[in-house]
């Protein structure tokens, strides 16, 4: 049978990986005495394990998650209050995602909260869930803005699209009416329809500094804590600790 046509019929098929390297399976298959099945099979497992992999690129890069910070390179030995098995269970298993549960990871500035939220990411990702990192004064001025236009629905739905956000320093949002109640709106939006992990370095009892409204806080930290997995941090920071060396 003439198979010259069938780079041709395989990107017709959108069977890119099968179309660049089916000759070199072909010729594994011929060696290995395979069945038509066994290189059929071979076949559909390259195109699948290509496609999974620049899915994950994709979703790594529209992630905006900051480079480098992996499980690999985050210094458990010097964080002794984080339990290295119960982080590890959360970036190996999304299920805490499908359950639209939260982690939240309270500290002092420099102890590594945003390295372990995105390490965490990093692991999720791999597993097909889409992930947005922001900082959380940026994404509440973009929000506020949508508000201003009367485009916060839709702000609010695209992110929607992402099961899990990271919001980074919660704590520095400014305690402003108009700061806070787009805040409290993504908080409530995405109760029970979407994960969060969230870094502060203010613990649930001073978010008062946070929302200029008590009742506003109160029930922002209701819906975060309602399906929650806390993560404290304590120590000195490691910034600081660089400056001593060097010192």
């Amino acid at each position: 049978m003439n198979t010259a046509s069938l780079p041709l019929l395989l990107k017709q098929l959108n069977l890119v990986s099968m179309s660049s390297r089916w000759e070199e399976i072909e010729k594994m298959a011929k060696q290995n005495d395979w069945s038509y099945g066994e290189f059929l099979k071979s076949l559909a497992d390259l195109e699948i394990n290509a496609r999974h992999s620049s899915r994950i690129r994709r979703y790594i890069k529209e992630s905006k998650l900051p480079a480098g910070k992996t499980l690999s390179t985050f210094k458990f030995e010097d964080a002794l209050s984080i339990n290295q098995q119960q982080i590890e269970a959360l970036a190996e298993n999304s299920n805490w995602i499908k359950e639209c549960r939260n982690i939240v990871l309270f500290g002092p500035s420099g102890l590594g909260k945003t390295h372990l939220a995105s390490a965490i990411a990093y692991g999720v990702i791999t597993q097909n869930v889409r992930t947005l990192f922001t900082k959380t004064t940026s994404l509440v001025q973009k929000l506020q803005d949508a508000k201003q236009k009367c485009q916060l629905p839709e702000a609010l739905a695209k992110l929607r699209k992402y099961p899990l956000l990271i919001l980074d320093d919660i704590g520095y949002v400014k305690k402003s009416e108009q700061e806070t109640s787009v805040l409290f709106e993504l908080i409530a939006d995405r109760y029970e329809t979407g994960s969060m992990i969230i870094t502060s370095n203010l613990a649930f009892g001073d978010w008062d500094q946070i929302f200029t409204d008590s009742m506003m806080s109160v029930a922002a930290i209701d819906r975060i804590v309602h399906h929650i997995t806390v993560i404290t941090f304590s120590g000195t920071s490691y910034r600081r600790k660089k400056s001593e060396t060097k010192k």
